[in-house]
């Protein structure tokens, strides 16, 4: 078996050894030119970050999610979702809009991002449903501690819009002897509705799976990680997607991690035949790499704040969110020597933009403002319903609308004409990625996000560092 331009893979024992080793309905309203949207500068007073969030000690992993809250404290739960009155479309001066954010559902995320379901103006509408029923394999959210209350968040979440009930399992990672069963941890299990919650919206075909690690030491997050690429080849022959919303910074040696996040380190026993795929957040404290986001084999998904026109709710556009994570890895550089991580002749997705130089992320993008943030529910973390933003908000919602797509691709190309000796390579990123110097379909498949800032480079046409190649717009090239 080859990796990518001919490098020779090092053998099955070497993959063996690197397998192991809510405020109100309405937020802020403002007044921006038409041609660019001024930077949105701070969210004091309007977010609560979890301690979860915050930067964790070395070789601990943090969440990526803060909750919209009118004071900047923890948000009381919100009984069920509503939203205000929409205002009857009017002309509005084409030089100047009166732009607003406010709580966004599967039902306006549908329209803007696969445009399922389409509406006048994609309103964030609490009935008539998310996106039709689509997927297939299993989706696989990971993250740390327990949840007790999972199964009946999904389903209360589900009932609210409604949603096809979820195919949900969820699997404790102790198999290494770390713990029994992951002990329960309030801001964890935000997170873990969070994300099972959107991972089901786009896809609800897909078998929804949670992974519960032990705590959020990386050595746990990574066996976790193990246990979910293994539990998709076991049980799911079409494959499917691995959701990571946690990260932490990177660290000397995590080229060595990097195999825990591509498929051809589980799949050897098939035949390479179950294609899986790694996203990972970016991070929500603006511009800056983190890890796993910057390993090569994983789809690093940024954040961009969605806008509205103040006279009628109709959506206007997207623009990068000031917190959105982003950057260039200080470990992941170009080598041309197989390593199994790295960016190389194996992962050359970048390679048109940035030349033999490191890893930047992000590589898509979703709404992840708290401002402009989702609808989720979580019993045992909060009490009830809230909205929330953080790029744990795009992890999922990414995942699912790239299962929703069908495409089904790892990290290993199959062609009988190579009589098995193929190549790995990044195959999600390079169909992304490829897009880019298109004329027609990079238009109509991404919205290329110009506006906007989180502290880094510029943010312009084509790709940046903030929202990547940009946001979906339908299933095409995902």
């Amino acid at each position: 078996m080859k990796c990518s331009i001919g490098y020779k893979v090092l053998g099955l024992v070497t993959l063996a050894l690197f397998a192991v080793a809510v405020m109100a309905q309405q937020g802020s309203t403002g007044t921006v030119s038409q041609q660019e949207l001024v930077p949105r500068a701070t969210q004091a007073g309007h977010v609560f970050l979890p301690e979860s969030s915050k930067q964790q000690p070395a070789g601990f992993a943090h969440t990526n999610y803060v909750l919209s809250s009118v004071d900047g404290n923890k948000p009381a739960p919100m009984s069920a979702p509503t939203v205000r009155a929409i205002v009857s479309p009017s002309d509005v001066n084409p030089a100047t809009i009166a732009l607003t954010q406010m709580a966004e559902t599967p039902n306006s995320m549908g329209c803007i991002y696969v445009k399922n379901p389409i509406t006048a103006g994609c309103l964030p509408n609490v009935t008539g449903g998310g996106p039709s029923a689509a997927g297939y394999g299993a989706i696989v959210i990971v993250d740390a501690f327990d949840n007790p209350d999972a199964a009946s968040d999904l389903a209360t979440f589900d009932a609210q819009w409604p949603l096809p009930a979820a195919n949900f399992t969820k699997i404790y990672a102790n198999g290494d002897g770390a713990c029994t069963t992951p002990p329960a941890n309030a801001e964890w299990a935000m997170e873990e509705s969070l994300d099972i919650e959107w991972a089901h919206v786009f896809a609800p075909k897909a078998a929804i799976v949670l992974v519960e690690a032990c705590s959020n030491y990386d050595t746990e997050l990574f066996y976790a990680e193990q246990v979910a690429f293994n539990y998709i080849v076991t049980n799911y022959p079409a494959g499917g997607q691995v959701s990571n919303s946690w990260s932490g910074s990177e660290f000397s040696g995590q080229i060595a991690d990097d195999p825990f996040f591509a498929d051809f380190s589980y799949n050897g026993a098939d035949g390479y035949k179950t294609p899986i795929l790694a996203l990972v957040a970016a991070g929500d404290n603006g511009y800056g790499a983190q890890y796993p986001s910057t390993s090569p084999w994983v789809i690093s998904a940024g954040g961009t704040s969605v806008y509205r026109k103040a006279t009628n709710d109709y959506y206007y556009s997207e623009g990068c969110w000031s917190g959105s994570g982003g950057g260039v890895s200080a470990q992941e550089t170009y080598v041309t020597s197989w390593t199994g991580g790295n960016i190389g002749p194996w992962a050359n997705f970048q390679f048109p933009i940035f030349g033999q130089t490191a890893r930047v992320t992000p590589d898509l993008a979703f709404n992840a403002d708290p401002n402009s943030g989702v609808w989720f529910y979580s019993q045992y973390g909060l009490g009830g319903w809230a909205v929330v933003g953080g790029t744990s908000v795009s992890t999922p919602a990414l995942a699912s609308i790239i299962n929703r797509s069908n495409n089904r691709l790892g990290s290993v190309f199959l062609t009988p004409i190579t009589s098995g000796g193929d190549y790995f390579n990044t195959e999600e990123n390079n169909l992304i990625y490829s897009q880019l110097p298109t004329y027609a379909a990079y238009k109509t498949n991404f919205y290329d996000v110009k506006t906007g800032s989180n502290g880094g480079p510029k943010v312009g046409a084509s790709y940046d560092e903030c929202t990547g190649v940009g946001t979906p717009r339908g299933l095409l090239g995902k």
